[in-house]
């Protein structure tokens, strides 16, 4: 997992399809959405850290624009 394409893949893959229009609204909602999948014990820890850590950069990104 790389970029915020592949974090919405992996939400793909559970019936989850995220979009709202706002794109840091977006990107909080698919952080959630990624924590209760990890609860729920439906991704591996890696996967888990790994999306995190791209919808967190990402996020960041936008509140500096």
């Amino acid at each position: 997992m790389r970029t915020i394409y592949d974090v919405q893949q992996l939400l793909k893959k559970f019936g989850t399809f995220i979009y709202i229009g706002n794109r840091l609204a977006d990107l909080e909602l698919m952080e959630e959405e990624i924590k209760q999948l990890y609860q729920a014990q439906c991704i591996s820890k890696e996967d888990y850290q790994m999306a995190i850590f791209l919808l967190r950069s990402e996020a960041a990104r936008e509140r500096d624009r």
